[in-house]
């Protein structure tokens, strides 16, 4: 079952990629502030299923013990909705789902602990070297070439800095959490962790929906809005399968490799549904980053 889970993590994360961009509308300014509505109000259903029908033993002091980490992955997280305007989900994807390898490095500074295994850092280099080039190549590309490779994509963005920022933003902030988790872990258990991230998400998503809604009198429009939800849904069954697929001994390191390949197939999904088009050295970076992403799926995990 282990090689079921690890697919449907991977279809239901890259799933949520793609939803989560098409519900990211570019003249929609709070729209990354309803995803938060949206993620919260499924992952807060989520953990009142684990308490009261799960029979996970959580109580509300696990929230405040698990803080640190929650918010660091829910900060990441809304610096992910945001950069979901202002940049293709081809380009953005690889950027953030490179955060294991810029956890492993902080692991090593902060908490001198390196990896067994020596491929772990060919893991780590090869993400290193894909990312850096895809910024380059993005930074360092030609006006004219950037306007017409553009020129069938349902949707069109400027270039700026702002739009390499924010996936790099996440991946420094999501690599933070994955530290500080990795900590309070070590004392907690993780299946109480979880539900106290999930509650956390959905205080916060009470929160933004009073400020967006209430504050803001944002009006609802249903079909703008269905497709966040179906992110929320996908974000979270992705977890669940996650949890499932490396929960196997002997079979975690496969599954790590298949799930942590996602962000190609966010990047295919913005090919087919969103005409995205990049160029070959684009390609070639996000491939790069991508071999190192599963190298260090398979020797991390």
């Amino acid at each position: 079952m282990w090689f079921v889970y690890a697919l449907i993590a991977l279809l239901c994360w890259s799933g949520s990629d793609i939803f989560s961009k098409v519900g990211s509308k570019p003249d929609d300014k709070y729209s990354h502030w309803k995803m938060v509505v949206a993620v919260g109000l499924v992952m807060g259903l989520h953990a009142a299923y684990e308490v009261f029908i799960g029979g996970v033993d959580f109580t509300f002091s696990a929230m405040w013990q698990y803080l640190p980490a929650s918010l660091l992955y829910i900060g990441s997280m809304v610096i992910g909705y945001v950069s979901l305007r202002y940049i293709e989900l081809s380009i953005s994807s690889p950027i953030c789902n490179s955060s294991g390898a810029l956890a492993a490095l902080f692991c090593l500074v902060f908490l001198k602990e390196a990896p067994e295994e020596w491929l772990v850092w060919v893991g780590v280099a090869l993400i290193g070297l894909g990312v850096v080039y895809l910024g380059v190549v993005e930074y360092r590309e030609d006006l004219d070439a950037h306007d017409l490779r553009q020129s069938t994509a349902l949707r069109k963005y400027q270039k700026s800095f702002i739009a390499l920022l924010l996936p790099v933003l996440y991946c420094l902030i999501d690599a933070a959490g994955t530290v500080v988790d990795s900590v309070i872990l070590e004392t907690m258990d993780e299946e109480v962790a979880n539900v106290a991230y999930e509650l956390t998400f959905l205080l916060m998503g009470i929160v933004a929906a009073v400020y967006v809604f209430a504050i803001r009198r944002e009006k609802v429009s249903v079909p703008r809005e269905v497709p966040k939800l179906i992110g929320g849904v996908c974000e979270t069954a992705g977890q669940l399968a996650y949890i499932f697929a490396i929960s196997d001994e002997q079979n975690g390191p496969a599954a790590m490799a298949i799930i942590s390949a996602y962000c190609a197939v966010s990047a295919l999904w913005g090919r087919l549904f969103l005409r995205e088009k990049l160029s070959w050295k684009h390609y070639l970076a996000i491939a790069i980053a991508l071999c190192g992403i599963v190298v260090l799926g398979i020797f991390d995990a």
